[in-house]
This record gives C-alpha cells, sequence and structure tokens, in this order.
C-alpha cells in the first residue's frame, strides 16, 4: 500500500487532516510530516497576537501519522477490500518540549510497541525542521476495518 493510498483512506479531511506526506512505512512503524499553515482554523484564538500551535492540535498529528496511518498501513489486505477503518484513541501520554509556529513543518516518527486484537500502541516523536525534540509519547487506539 502506498502513502497516498494510506492518505486517501484516513477519516479525516481539512481542516482536520494533519498529514501531507509518509516518506517510510513498514511494519516496525512510520514517518511522516505536516507544515502548520498560517491561517489554520485554531491560531486566530490560540494565543491572542501569539499563535502557538495547541498541545492537543500536536497531539493529534502523532496520532494521524504515527498510529492511524500506520494501523491503515498493517490492516492493508482489509483496508483495500472496500472495509473502512474504525477508529478509536485509547490513551496517551505525551510530554512538549518546544513550541510549534505556524507555517513550521514537524516530522512525526513512530515504532511500533505491539498490535494486538486490533490495539495498536506505539512510541511516537515529533521533531521540527532544526531536528529538535517538539514533543514525544506513547499513543495507542483501536483500528479495526468495518
Amino acid at each position: 500500500m502506498k502513502s497516498k493510498q494510506i492518505i486517501k483512506n484516513l477519516p479525516y479531511k481539512k481542516p482536520f487532516l494533519f498529514v501531507d506526506e509518509l516518506t517510510e512505512i513498514s511494519e516496525k512503524g512510520v514517518t511522516g510530516n505536516y507544515t502548520f499553515q498560517e491561517n489554520e482554523f485554531f491560531y486566530e484564538g490560540h494565543f491572542k497576537d501569539n499563535p502557538i500551535t495547541p498541545g492537543v492540535i500536536l497531539t493529534e498529528t502523532m496520532a494521524q501519522i504515527g498510529v492511524v496511518c500506520l494501523g491503515i498501513y498493517l490492516l492493508k489486505s482489509e483496508i483495500l477490500s472496500d472495509r473502512k477503518p474504525q477508529i478509536a484513541l485509547t490513551s496517551n501520554e505525551v510530554d512538549f518540549f518546544l513550541p510549534v509556529l505556524p507555517n513550521e513543518k514537524v516530522i512525526v516518527i513512530s515504532e511500533k510497541e505491539y498490535f494486538r486484537f486490533n490495539k495498536l500502541k506505539c512510541k511516537v516523536k515529533m521533531m521540527n525542521e532544526k531536528n529538535e525534540l517538539v514533543c514525544r509519547g506513547i499513543i495507542s487506539g483501536m483500528i479495526k476495518p468495518i
């Protein structure tokens, strides 16, 4: 399954799609990126006159690339048979180190810890273009074709 097919199968659309590209994907993990455009819906109110990407959006970006895209890849044989993925975030624990500003590109790197009984658990980190750690954590979700 190619990265464009995976992105096409995501259950999100703009303005809540935070995946531009997948650069690597295998049974072990995924790497992808997203650039936060200055006109994103959340910048208008977070923070007044000093826009910063909310932590919940950074977490969502890591979940979309690091868990959902990987889950679709792992279930590719079932998803390709026109069964759409049903996804539910089950837990996350994320530590934040640096802010992400408008027009900043981030790279998400995810490593599969396990995938059993449709539960996928991954170690995920987000880097900026300077290769600085923005945030990292463990994200788990349930993913199954319906």
